[in-house]
């Protein structure tokens, strides 16, 4: 950060007036700080192991041999239009204040909720994977069992103690997401070697070769509906698909990150691109190491537990599930901060309909939103002990609904890119940012984005989560009825216009207030 001038400052805080907000949290994060933040929510340690059985429950070692790069170049175009526009405005809350500025205030509303609730839920969603990891790997010895009260009390625990680290400053989150990084390049790099050096043989042909093991014994408890091989095949997308999410981080942080216009959409895109590729190496070791793939097949779930078992030795094996742990606890403290600028954004143009001038408030002390950092965590731990306690046709409403969480932030990232392929070049888009793939390749990879968000909607409806399409039809219904009665009368959305040029003294008080110096 030594090279932060107090001309860079200037443009910073001058982008952020110009779009009518005060500098307020601290803006203190390295441009690696913003892509650690992505990197850690992404988690190729956390969704990458977790899910696993997406893959190999499906088609196989093709599934993640050739399946992984496909699935990461699906969320990758979303990163590279989402990164143009962030460019262009760096701001926190990005999906909620590009859908308003690029469209209007139904848009921007509509976009808001899509990616809170997509973020609440996979917190919670994270959170409840590392319970599950843990009771995997030690919970047996320690005697863990897998009931409503030990998992909601294991998330509970851990997610306060992620929002007690983000309450005391972005420094001190910094620091952690910056270690987490590098950990997850190392861990991963340990991993694959292990796996090499585990194996039996390197039979190398399984990372092309497809089976179908839907509906199959023990697959079933993953995709319990046969279906052709190609169908198969395209399932299994769900595994990176499922994985590299979270990049929208990179732009949730832009009020804290340095030169922002430059770093935000290089974090989003960075982060997607090293984990894919550290995450497709990873995972071919794991499938080089499977003593039989029919067998694996047949563990569900469980197929990396099973398979750790079988071949590494037991020392080394909880030294990596120690660190896997920590990076997916890690995760869920990137994953809070996100979240947490998502309601503050939202709350400060009085986007939540109670408490948003609570939710909107920040620390003079630690130059956070505090009440937004506890809400989101609070609201996460809620959502896994409600759902998890009811049930609805046989199936816990907690996997009825996390089934909903990618489609939900995937929308919130296709509204926007679509509107940008309407009003790049115009009034509401009249330049690129300093970030600049330019107008055609932009307009390229937002087309790109919708033929992929049918995709991801048409593959995340299917059998067991075919009660995703009523629940995601159920919200937009929902949510139009809401606006139409409710908020269309009460939401002014962000400032534009001479509402820019009224906040300004709004502005300079609230930077007096948390202490900004420019």
């Amino acid at each position: 950060m030594s090279d932060y001038t107090d001309r860079d400052r200037h443009e910073d805080v001058k982008v952020l007036h110009g779009m009518g907000y005060a500098q307020e949290l601290s803006r203190s994060m390295s441009k690696f700080s913003n892509f650690a933040i992505s990197f850690s929510i992404i988690c190729i340690l956390s969704g990458g192991i977790n899910s696993l059985g997406q893959a190999t429950s499906g088609a196989g070692g093709a599934a993640i041999g050739i399946g992984w790069p496909i699935g990461c170049v699906i969320s990758g175009v979303f990163a590279l239009a989402l990164a143009q526009i962030s460019s262009a405005y760096p701001t926190a809350g990005g999906l909620y204040h590009w859908g308003s500025i690029l469209g209007n205030r139904f848009t921007g509303w509509l976009s808001a909720w899509l990616n809170l609730l997509g973020l609440v839920t996979v917190l919670g969603a994270i959170n409840v994977g590392t319970f599950y990891f843990f009771f995997g790997s030690f919970g047996a010895r320690l005697g863990v069992e897998d009931t409503l009260t030990d998992r909601v009390l294991f998330m509970a625990i851990i997610t306060a103690a992620q929002a007690l680290i983000n309450h005391m400053g972005i420094k001190l989150t910094a620091k952690l997401t910056d270690f987490s990084g590098y950990l997850i390049f190392g861990t991963a790099i340990l991993l694959t070697i292990v796996c090499l050096l585990s194996a039996s043989s390197w039979e190398v042909s399984r990372l092309w070769t497809f089976a179908n093991y839907t509906g199959t014994e023990g697959a079933s408890g993953v995709w319990p509906t046969t279906v052709s091989g190609s169908m198969a095949f395209i399932l299994g997308l769900l595994l990176p698909i499922y994985t590299i999410t979270g990049f929208d981080a990179s732009a949730h942080t832009s009020e804290e990150t340095i030169k922002a216009a430059h770093s935000v959409p290089a974090g989003m895109t960075h982060s997607v691109l090293w984990s894919g590729i550290f995450g497709w190496v990873m995972l071919c070791a794991f499938v080089l190491m499977i003593p039989n793939m029919d067998d694996a097949a047949k563990q569900g779930w469980n197929v990396f537990f099973w398979a750790m078992d079988a071949q590494v030795n037991s020392t080394v094996k909880d030294i990596i599930y120690v660190l896997v742990l920590f990076s997916q606890f890690l995760c869920g403290l990137a994953t809070v901060t996100s979240v947490s600028r998502m309601i503050f954004a939202f709350s400060r143009d009085d986007g939540m309909p109670i408490g948003s001038k609570a939710l909107a408030t920040v620390s003079p002390r630690f130059r956070t939103p505090v009440t937004a950092i506890w809400t989101g965590s609070v609201l996460a731990t809620l959502f896994v002990w409600l759902t998890s306690a009811i049930t609805i046709a046989g199936t816990p409403a907690y996997s009825i609904v996390v089934s909903c969480t990618v489609i939900f932030l995937f929308l919130s990232f296709a509204l926007p890119i679509l509107l940008g392929l309407f009003t790049i070049g115009g009034p509401k888009w009249p330049a690129m940012g300093p970030w600049n793939i330019g107008v055609g390749m932009y307009k390229l990879v937002g087309v790109l984005s919708l033929v992929a968000m049918a995709i991801i909607f048409i593959i995340g409806i299917q059998p067991p989560n075919d009660w995703a399409l009523p629940i995601t039809v159920g919200f937009v219904v929902l949510a139009l009825l809401i606006w139409v009665l409710v908020e269309n009368r009460r939401f002014k959305g962000p400032p534009i216009g001479e509402e820019i040029e009224k906040r300004r003294a709004a502005i300079v008080a609230a930077e007096a207030a948390v202490g900004e110096r420019h």
